[in-house]
């Protein structure tokens, strides 16, 4: 019986538990700190880790950004400030003198959405739509993760090149038209610099038509990217998850878009089922996964 202690880094958070045969046992969690000092980030793992890891076999982290032999980047580093080519895993392993696993945070909860599908898929793509937008793609039963750790950022396909600039660089990728950061910087033109996303998803609930338009293209974004991932990879399930995405309405959006193109370009559409726990739950799935 192998005990797994998971971390999963955030933007705003950092949770950890210890997970055996998939079931949680501890559960903590604390503030992100300022991406500005690496010193700081020392500090919050050693505060997660110290205690737990004496009852854990291995060490498995979701982070956010990008992961690449171990080491944190990011396609736009400017958002990881001071952590940009932080070295997460010999980190981890200092602190821990355990086995380390570190994987994105997408892909993780991508994997652990993909576990825990009720019939027998091959391929799978998991989309969250929050603050940006990511995902986890699974082909032949195995998740993709790249050489390079980019696998499945698919907020970052072409959506509109002549759409605004995104943080990563490019011009017109899903995440700078659908994300909740997307949403609430064009609710902002129309409700002043104190709209965020939340607030124009309550106005689409109100039914206000400016509001209906916004989350309409996010929507209609999400499913053009829903078939470019079923016509290119053949998937057969797509599961959409984060804030957006679970939204009330949303995937029904997503779904009225995606019945107007051909069948080749459509695949089966549900809602994450996982929950907040996706991304230690998947983290911990993937490393045992690695040993096997």
């Amino acid at each position: 019986m192998n005990s797994c202690l998971a971390i999963d880094i955030g933007g705003t958070k950092m949770a950890a538990a210890l997970i055996c045969d998939g079931v949680i046992s501890y559960l903590t969690q604390i503030k992100t700190p300022s991406s500005t000092r690496p010193e700081a980030m020392d500090e919050a793992l050693t505060e997660l880790i110290s205690g737990l890891d004496k009852d854990a076999d291995f060490i498995a982290v979701a982070s956010t950004g990008i992961i690449h032999n171990g080491i944190l980047g990011a396609l736009n580093p400017v958002n990881l400030g001071g952590l940009n080519n932080y070295p997460l895993k010999s980190k981890v392993q200092e602190i821990s003198q355990r086995p380390v696993y570190v994987i994105n945070d997408a892909q993780a909860a991508g994997w652990a959405e993909y576990k825990s599908l009720p019939q027998d898929i091959s391929n799978m793509a998991f989309i969250t739509i929050s603050t940006g937008v990511g995902a986890g793609i699974v082909i032949n039963n195995k998740l993709l993760t790249g050489s390079r750790g980019i696998a499945g950022h698919a907020g970052h396909v072409l959506a509109d090149p002549n759409g605004s600039r995104c943080g990563c660089g490019r011009r017109g990728c899903v995440e700078s038209i659908a994300s909740g950061t997307a949403i609430g910087n064009a609710g902002k033109v129309l409700w002043g610099e104190h709209c965020d996303g939340k607030y124009v998803y309550k106005k689409f609930l109100e039914q206000d038509p400016q509001a209906q338009k916004i989350i309409q293209r996010s929507a209609q974004t999400i499913a053009n990217l829903v078939a470019d991932l079923s016509i290119t990879l053949d998937v057969e399930q797509v599961v959409l998850g984060g804030s957006i995405g679970l939204a009330p309405g949303y995937i029904e959006l997503v779904r009225h878009c995606l019945d107007e193109f051909p069948p080749a370009h459509q695949s089966r559409l549900s809602t994450a089922a996982c929950g907040a726990d996706a991304g230690l739950i998947g983290a911990a799935q993937w490393a045992l996964s690695l040993q096997k």
